[in-house]
């Protein structure tokens, strides 16, 4: 009968032989020991990971943000260099970004580019969740046959450095909605955690009128999360406006081309 084979042992860094720090050496001064690298990117891969960021996603980066395409919104190059100034500035800039705009414009890609960037360039623990998600699990969570609580569900989403609440006011609103979208933002304002927004509401009070006279009447970010929490946002969030087609329509009109 074969033996079983011999487990491999687990290859180590050649540089910190496993141990995590390497010795760096200056000339003239004493060596000093510093992270190696490899635990840098184990780190990294773990926040990455943990960040929740969905697989449609995935490949979003601020670098891949497409600002050049013909008739490009100005607000998209602008929108750009907000993103890329927040993550340059962070943390001794705090202010979270409040991202508005119509559908398909790149808010949720915008978004992630920021959260992967300050991931991978200075390690910061950061989150991604879907505002229509999180509300269907907080509501799931009073079914007494499952075992999560709303406590575990928003641990996270309270204490996570970087949180993005990704279509913001996308939920019917409802008194509970009200209440639990207050609780989390008022949570995090009072613990001075940052906050990215999206949404596809415009900036205006409840009840304000658009269109001709009046005549037209869209609802607002106002209308949608209420007043209240919409002076709290401005107090939390700087805010970027964005502009443009809809990035889905371009992809499939160059696609039939």
């Amino acid at each position: 009968m074969a033996s079983a084979p011999t487990p491999q042992a687990p290859t180590q860094c050649p540089v910190c032989d496993g141990t995590g720090w390497k010795t760096v050496s200056i000339p003239g001064k004493a060596s000093r020991v510093a992270r190696c690298e490899c635990r840098i990117e184990e780190r990294m891969m773990r926040l990455l990971k943990t960040a929740n960021i969905p697989a449609r996603y995935e490949h979003c980066t601020l670098s891949e943000f497409d600002i050049h395409f013909p008739g490009a919104h100005r607000l998209l190059a602008k929108a750009r260099l907000d993103a890329g100034c927040f993550v340059e500035e962070y943390p001794v800039e705090r202010t979270g970004l409040l991202l508005i705009g119509p559908i398909g414009v790149g808010k949720t890609h915008l978004a992630v580019g920021i959260i992967q960037e300050l991931i991978r360039s200075k390690g910061v623990p950061c989150l991604f969740c879907d505002y229509r998600e999180l509300l269907k699990e907080i509501q799931n969570s009073y079914n007494p046959q499952v075992q999560t609580t709303e406590l575990e569900i928003l641990q996270p989403i309270f204490s996570t450095e970087v949180l993005v609440l990704d279509e913001l006011g996308a939920v019917k609103p409802t008194e509970w909605v009200w209440d639990t979208v207050s609780h989390i933002l008022n949570t995090r304002y009072n613990d001075k955690r940052t906050t990215i927004i999206t949404t596809n509401f415009s900036d205006q009070p409840a009840g304000h009128l658009s269109g001709a006279r009046g005549a037209a009447r869209e609802e607002t970010l106002g209308d949608r999360i209420g007043e209240r929490m919409r002076s709290r946002l401005h107090e939390m969030c700087r805010v970027v406006q964005m502009d443009g087609s809809d990035f889905r329509q371009r992809v499939q009109s160059a696609n039939f081309r």
